[in-house]
């Protein structure tokens, strides 16, 4: 895999549109986190088309501390590492009564809610991962304090009609929010949404910019390539398979190989893409719903299993921080702790980072 290191930014973005699937090799192996998806709120700022995870203002629900324990605690009795953490964007900015409940429970904000439930997530026995929207430098930092790895969807660097309207989602803030994770050292996790408006050049840019972010601060751990998937508010169409083979080959190929390229196999036909470069399946779930794509059910591991067989490479779980920046030591101090913890939950931990490195 020569890469594109070499050439100015607009041959780069030429010439990584003309790379196929011929253009990469499969990757080795594939792995998977073991999670737990905990959704604090179905409440968000923004009014995507493509989204079915927002309720409107009124019909939102936000979880309890009690309802977290409950699932998270599901959880770790089920095996898994990691307690993914999701909710939308500043939802307390705009529905009044998610506001008024935090209030009433004693956080100033849903960010402050979120630190208190990945310290609970510690405190059960699983490692955090937020995607918790467009964050400033200093609330990514605090976070950081009590997540394994953090992550947003960078979706496009373009400006499409699907992120329209009175509250519209924009490339900027997307890529300051990924910057302020380089800026504080998390391990992140992005990607490029297939199929929202965006053309191939668009494509292109969006995958560079995510390489020149990683490039200054080395924090990028994986790229998601999502096709957005038909639903009830969606009236786009779901990109053919051919588009994702391209879209797939297309990260990989401009992406440095330390970075683990992912597509999500609730979300899409996986086996006919993961010849493209794909060595990662995400975070998949033996207990909870994928909240945010609800008609999309997680396939069991045993589907995983038969995935890697199709492929003809070794499937291993992983923790939801990627194995060589454990190695390389940007975990933060809680979470060090937390992995070497002298009980149930350091053993699992510890379990899975030895069988990866078997």
């Amino acid at each position: 895999m020569t890469g594109l290191a070499a050439l100015d930014t607009a041959d780069e973005r030429d010439s990584l549109c003309s790379v196929g699937p011929g253009d990469v090799d499969p990757a080795p192996e594939l792995s998977f986190a073991r999670n737990v998806f905990v959704p604090l709120t179905t409440a968000c700022r923004y009014t995507c088309s493509y989204c079915t995870y927002f309720d409107p203002p009124g019909e939102a629900s936000l979880m309890s501390r009690e309802q977290v324990r409950d699932m998270l605690e599901t959880g770790a009795d089920a095996g898994c590492t990691e307690a993914l953490f999701t909710f939308g964007d500043t939802p307390d900015a705009r529905y009044t009564e998610i506001h008024d409940q935090l209030a009433a429970w004693g956080y100033d904000s849903i960010h402050d809610y979120l630190y208190a439930m990945c310290d609970l997530a510690l405190e059960v026995g699983l490692l955090p991962h937020s995607n918790p929207g467009d964050l400033s430098r200093g609330k990514m930092a605090r976070l950081a304090e009590v997540n394994a790895s953090m992550g947003v969807m960078l979706e496009t660097t373009a400006d499409v009609d699907a992120h329209s309207g009175p509250r519209k989602k924009t490339p900027e803030q997307r890529l300051e929010t990924i910057r302020a994770a380089g800026e504080v050292g998390i391990p992140f996790t992005t990607g490029i949404l297939v199929g929202i408006g965006e053309d191939w050049t668009d494509r292109a840019e969006s995958l560079l910019a995510i390489r020149a972010l990683h490039e200054e601060y080395g924090h990028i751990q994986e790229i998601i390539v999502q096709p957005v998937a038909e639903n009830e508010r969606w009236r786009g169409h779901t990109p053919t398979v051919e588009v994702l083979r391209r879209a797939v080959a297309m990260a990989r190929y401009a992406l440095p190989d330390e970075i683990s390229v992912q597509v999500p196999p609730n979300l899409a036909p996986v086996r006919e893409v993961v010849d493209c470069g794909v060595d990662d399946l995400g975070g998949v779930s033996p207990i909870t719903d994928d909240h945010i794509n609800p008609d999309y059910a997680w396939p069991a591991l045993r589907e995983l299993e038969s995935i890697a067989d199709d492929a003809g490479v070794p499937l291993r779980e992983r923790l939801p921080t990627h194995d060589h920046y454990i190695e390389n030591g940007w975990l933060a101090p809680r979470i060090e702790r937390a992995i070497d913890r002298d009980d149930e939950a350091g053993e699992r931990y510890r379990a899975v980072l030895s069988a990866a490195s078997d």
